[in-house]
This record gives C-alpha cells, sequence and structure tokens, in this order.
C-alpha cells in the first residue's frame, strides 16, 4: 500500500510504501515510525475514538486514525486552521480559547433531578470529544480566525438547554459577536464530526433563542443605504 504524509520540514508529502492491509491509519503510522521513519510525527492517546486526539485529513476529508482504515494512495495531511507543531502534530490551545470565548462549560448550576428525556435533550451534545474536526471542515475560518467555532457553539448550546444551567442568559451573549451569526449553515461540520454531532443545527438553535432575548443577526441589513429603484406609481 502506497500513502503519502504532508510533513512539515519541507511542507510536501513524502510517499511510503507499507505491506499491511486491513489495518487501522494509526496502525500503519506506527509500523512507519518503528519500522521505516522514526521522524515522523502524528498525536494519538486512547486508540478507540473518545480522546480525539489524532484527528487528521485523509484525501481532504477529517478523520481519526484509530478508526479510519487507509486505502492505496490516501493522503494524509494535519487538520486546518491550527498551527502545526510538527507534520500531524498541531496546537490545540484553540480549543481552550474558544471554549472560554463562548463560556462553554457549567458556571453555576442549580443541585436537582431532571427527567430521561431532558438528560437525552443534551446527550449528544455532551458526547463532543473536542477533536475540532469540525472546525476543520469549517468555511468560515478561511475568513475569520476568530470564530468561536461549531464544537464550541455545540457545547454552548448543550448548557443554555439544560434545564439546571442558571447562567444560560450570559452564555447567549457570549456568542453573538464572532459567533452563531458568522455561521454559514452550510453543514460542512455535521459529516465529520465522529460522535454524530450536528453543531449546524445546534446553532440554529442557539439564533432561535437568541432572537426570543431579543438579539438580532448584526449582519443583516434592512434597506438601510440600498437603491430599489425608482418608485412605480
Amino acid at each position: 500500500m502506497e500513502i503519502k504524509i504532508k510533513r512539515s520540514h519541507c511542507e510536501e508529502l513524502q510517499e511510503y510504501n507499507v505491506d499491511l492491509e486491513n489495518v487501522t491509519l494509526l496502525t500503519l503510522l506506527n509500523h512507519i515510525k518503528t519500522k521505516i521513519d522514526p521522524t515522523l510525527t502524528y498525536s494519538h492517546g486512547c486508540r478507540s475514538g473518545i480522546c480525539g486526539s489524532c484527528a487528521v485529513r485523509v484525501n481532504g476529508r477529517e478523520q481519526l486514525m484509530c478508526e479510519y482504515k487507509p486505502s492505496d494512495g490516501d493522503t494524509v495531511e494535519p487538520i486546518r486552521y491550527a498551527t502545526v507543531i510538527r507534520d500531524l502534530v498541531v496546537d490545540s490551545s484553540r480549543v481552550e480559547k474558544f471554549n472560554r470565548t463562548g463560556l462553554a462549560w457549567s458556571e453555576t448550576s442549580r443541585e436537582e433531578n431532571i427527567s430521561e428525556e431532558e438528560m437525552e435533550r443534551i446527550q449528544t451534545q455532551s458526547d463532543c470529544i473536542l477533536c475540532t474536526s469540525c472546525a476543520s471542515a469549517c468555511p468560515v475560518y478561511a475568513v475569520n480566525p476568530y470564530f468561536i467555532g461549531p464544537f464550541a457553539l455545540t457545547r454552548v448550546w448543550r448548557y443554555v438547554n439544560d434545564p439546571r444551567e442558571i447562567s444560560s442568559d450570559a452564555k447567549i451573549a457570549a456568542v453573538q459577536t464572532n459567533g452563531i451569526w458568522d455561521c454559514t449553515l452550510c453543514g460542512e461540520c455535521v459529516p465529520v464530526c465522529p460522535q454524530n454531532i450536528a453543531p449546524a443545527q445546534d446553532i440554529r438553535m442557539l439564533r432561535s433563542k437568541s432572537g426570543m432575548m431579543g438579539y438580532n443577526d448584526p449582519t443583516m441589513n434592512f434597506g438601510g443605504g440600498l437603491d430599489f429603484g425608482a418608485p412605480i406609481f
């Protein structure tokens, strides 16, 4: 099997020929590092699709190395819109940065039992593993590097939608700038999520909640400065 990997020292694709089949990409990279090229650098942790640390792009699509099974001719690159430290390893500090900006955690919550139905409402978003595959697939970062991003916004909705959360108003306020209105709702984040979360839908819900609280899309221009032509009588 031939596989191409983008190397950071030369910013080019390096080809490797490996005599392995029906293995995960992580197993294949481990073989390359131990048997062929010890300088190859990548990141991994749990090996079971839980920690999210092994996210990369394969043939232009985000994948977890511990779950994806490569094919002959595959091209492997680091995820996009993150600073490459070396080869397939990127700086993951933006996870903390954007979660902090969006207040994507429980700050003050009531100690009370909630129903099974209420728990199910937030279960999907709770499964986010912060692999940032959704952010890598998001086209907004190409024009706005300050965008809070789908992974943080879906976590914001998880807490806004939690009946025990007291400070949901502050979370809604925190995502008005570089947040929910900057999303194009293109849905590119949905198919790449290994946990089957739909951030685009969660962002729609945050927009709806924002509207109920009196917020409006700041990019909307209702006629100001627009010329619709001469009036017809």
